[in-house]
C-alpha cells in the first residue's frame, strides 16, 4: 500500500512555529481549533494564502489531508515553469521560496546554472527535500500552524457562511474565513458552491480551443486487437478520417480531464541511485500500442520527459508532445469526485502503470536499444522521499474542478481582453493542456486528443501576460459569504490550461491570503471587500497587479 495514504498508521511530524504538531488524531482526541483564516490544502498556493494571512496579522491554520506539506512543489516538480512566463510579475513569495532555495545552495557551495535575481528565461530548477526545508521555514517563521491527516468530513454553514469545517480525525476547525487551495475544489464543492469538470464546448463561451482538439500527428498503427476490440491505453474508438476532417461532436464538451501522473526525481549516481522496484504485476500486453508504436516510428523519442537538476538528478515528466509518456490518458477522470479510498485506487494504479512501463521501456525489444539503455540507467533518489520508499508521495493532479464563481476566466481573457478593474495577480504561462483522450481510428490510425500546445507570444517562449480579476476567486453572491478557491478558480478548461501551473497559484494563492485576512478583519462578506482596501494591502506585500505586458495587443503562436 502506497504511504502517502496510510498516514494514519504513524504520526506524521511536522515543525510550525513553536508548535511540534503531530497529527493523525483519533475522534476521542479530537480538537477545536478556531483563527481568523483557515486554509484547506498545503499546496503550493495554500502554503502561501497561509503565509499571506499570517504576515498580515491574522491567525492561520493550514489544514492538509494527506501527511504530505507542499503539493508538486515539494513532491516532485523540479523544474519551475516560470521559464515560460514574465518573471518580474509574480508576487513576492514566489520570488522569495526560489531566492531562499538559491541561497541554501549558496551556503553548501553548489552553484547554480541561474540566479533568481535575474528574471529572463533561464530554468529554475532544485531538488524537492531543499524546496520541503524552504517550505517548512517559511510556515514556521509566519507563525502557521499546520495540522495534517485531516481528510475533510462535512462542511457547517449558518446562512451563507461556513462557520467550521470538520475532518474525518474529528477536529474541528472555524474560522472567519476559508480558503480551498486544493487541487481538487473538495471544501468548495462540500460548501455547496457551483463547479464544473471537463471541457466546455466551443460555443458555451465562444472559445476557439475547447472541445476536441486533435494538433498532434496520428500514428499510422492499428489500435484494435485481433477481434476489433481496443487495445490497452486506448480510451475511444472512432471511424477513419481524412487528414483535415472534423466532426459535429469536436464542438462539443466532455467531463475529461488533462492526464495526471507523477513527478518523479530520478538519478543515474550510483552512489545515491535505488533501482527501480519491481511491479506487483506485468502485462506486456498492456502496452502492444506502444509496441506498435516503436515499430513503426524508429525515429521515436524516450517516452519520458527528463530536466537536469542540480545533486545529479533529473525531474521526470509526462511529456505533453510525445504520444505515450507517464501519464495514464483517461486515468484521472474519477479522481476528483472519488472518496478517499477511490483516491487510494487511482493513486496506486498510477504508481503501478509507472512502473510497468519503465519495465517495458528498459526491456522490450520494441524499444530502440539506445532508449532502453538511456532510461535503465536511472533509478530513483536515495535521499529523497525517504519516508515514502523514495516514491513521490503526490500524484499530479493538472486539473480538478473549477469553480463557477462571481467571474468566469475565458481563452478571451487570456488571450486579448487582459486587464481587469480588480486585478489581484498577474500570470503569463501559456495555454497548455496535455493530452485528455487516446482514439483509435478504425485499425489504421491511432491519435492523442486534447492537446493543446503551448500559445506563446510570438518570438517569444512567453504567455501572453493577463490579470487575474478578484471575482475569479469569488464565489457567486449568497453561495458563500466567506470563502476564496485560489487554485480551483473560476474558469473554462481553456483558460485554467494557462493558470493551471505553481508560479500562477502561488501568485494567486498570496492574494487571497491576503484577501482573506482582510475580509476577516472588517468582517465583510468576501464578496464586499472593499478593492480599494484589497490593493493596498496586495502592493504592501509586493503584489504586482499592473505589468506593461498586459497592454496593447499580442500575437500568439
Amino acid at each position: 500500500m502506497m504511504n502517502h495514504f496510510l498516514s494514519c498508521l504513524r504520526a506524521s511530524a511536522f515543525i510550525c512555529g513553536s508548535v511540534f504538531w503531530l497529527a493523525a488524531s483519533s475522534p476521542a482526541e479530537a480538537e477545536q481549533f478556531s483563527a481568523d483564516v483557515v486554509v484547506y490544502g498545503s499546496t503550493p498556493g495554500g502554503v502561501c494564502a497561509a503565509i499571506a494571512a499570517a504576515r498580515d496579522g491574522a491567525k492561520v491554520v493550514l489544514v492538509e489531508p494527506t501527511d504530505h506539506v507542499g503539493g508538486v512543489n515539494t513532491g516532485g516538480l523540479s523544474f519551475s515553469d516560470s521559464n515560460q512566463t514574465v518573471r518580474d510579475a509574480h508576487g513576492s513569495l514566489f520570488n522569495e521560496f526560489h531566492e531562499r532555495m538559491e541561497a541554501d545552495y549558496a551556503r553548501r557551495g553548489v552553484k547554480l546554472d541561474y540566479s533568481v535575481a535575474v528574471k529572463d528565461q533561464a530554468k529554475w530548477t532544485y531538488e524537492p527535500h531543499v524546496a520541503m526545508q524552504v517550505t517548512q521555514a517559511m510556515l514556521q517563521e509566519a507563525g502557521v500552524r499546520v495540522v495534517t491527516e485531516q481528510p475533510l468530513a462535512k462542511v457547517v454553514k449558518q446562512g451563507g457562511r461556513i462557520v467550521e469545517i470538520v475532518a474525518k480525525s474529528g477536529n474541528v476547525f472555524a474560522a472567519k474565513t476559508f480558503i480551498d487551495a486544493g487541487y481538487e475544489g473538495d471544501l468548495m464543492a462540500a460548501a455547496g458552491v457551483s463547479w464544473t469538470i471537463g471541457r466546455e464546448g466551443r460555443s458555451e463561451y465562444g472559445e476557439s480551443l475547447a472541445g476536441r482538439q486533435y494538433p498532434k500527428r496520428p500514428m499510422a498503427i492499428s489500435g484494435l486487437d485481433a477481434e476489433g476490440k481496443p487495445l490497452p491505453l486506448i480510451t475511444a474508438v472512432e471511424p477513419v478520417r481524412e487528414a483535415k476532417e472534423s466532426a459535429p461532436e469536436d464542438q462539443l464538451g466532455d467531463k475529461n480531464v488533462m492526464v495526471y501522473s507523477f513527478r518523479l526525481c530520478l538519478t543515474d549516481q550510483p552512489q545515491n541511485r535505488v533501482p527501480f522496484p519491481k511491479p506487483a504485476k506485468y502485462d506486456p500486453a498492456r502496452f502492444e500500442a506502444v509496441r506498435r508504436y516503436y515499430k513503426a516510428d524508429p525515429k521515436a523519442l524516450l517516452a519520458w520527459d527528463l530536466y537536469p537538476l542540480p545533486g545529479g538528478k533529473f525531474d521526470a515528466n509526462n511529456g505533453i508532445g510525445k504520444q505515450f509518456s507517464m501519464g495514464i490518458v483517461g486515468g484521472g477522470n474519477a479522481w476528483c469526485e472519488a472518496d478517499e479510498a477511490g483516491r487510494r485506487e487511482i493513486w496506486e494504479a498510477h504508481k503501478q502503470y509507472t512502473l510497468e512501463l519503465y519495465q517495458f521501456l528498459t526491456t522490450d525489444e520494441a524499444v530502440p536499444q539506445p532508449l532502453r539503455e538511456q532510461l535503465a540507467k536511472l533509478g530513483l533518489c536515495k535521499d529523497e522521499f525517504a519516508l515514502y520508499d523514495h516514491w513521490s508521495p503526490q500524484l499530479y493532479v493538472r486539473e480538478g474542478r473549477r469553480m463557477l464563481g462571481e467571474y468566469v476566466l475565458t481563452q478571451d481573457d487570456i488571450l486579448t481582453n487582459r486587464t481587469k478593474p480588480d486585478s489581484i495577480a498577474v500570470c503569463s504561462f501559456p495555454i497548455d493542456s496535455h493530452d485528455c483522450r487516446r482514439v483509435a481510428r478504425g485499425d489504421q490510425q491511432v491519435v492523442n486528443e486534447g492537446t493543446i500546445f503551448p500559445k506563446r507570444v510570438r518570438g517569444t517562449r512567453q504567455g501572453p501576460a493577463y490579470q487575474v480579476p478578484y471575482r475569479a476567486i469569488t464565489p457567486k453572491a449568497g453561495e458563500c459569504d466567506n470563502l476564496l478557491v485560489p487554485t480551483a478558480l473560476s474558469s473554462t478548461h481553456v483558460a485554467y490550461s494557462s493558470v493551471r501551473v505553481e508560479p500562477s497559484w502561488m501568485t494567486i494563492g498570496q492574494a487571497s491570503g491576503i484577501a482573506a485576512a482582510l475580509a476577516a478583519k472588517l468582517d465583510v462578506k468576501v464578496q464586499d471587500l472593499p478593492y480599494a482596501e484589497l490593493a493596498a494591502k496586495l502592493q504592501a506585500q509586493k503584489q504586482v497587479l499592473d505589468h506593461p505586458a498586459t497592454k496593447g495587443s499580442v500575437e500568439v503562436e
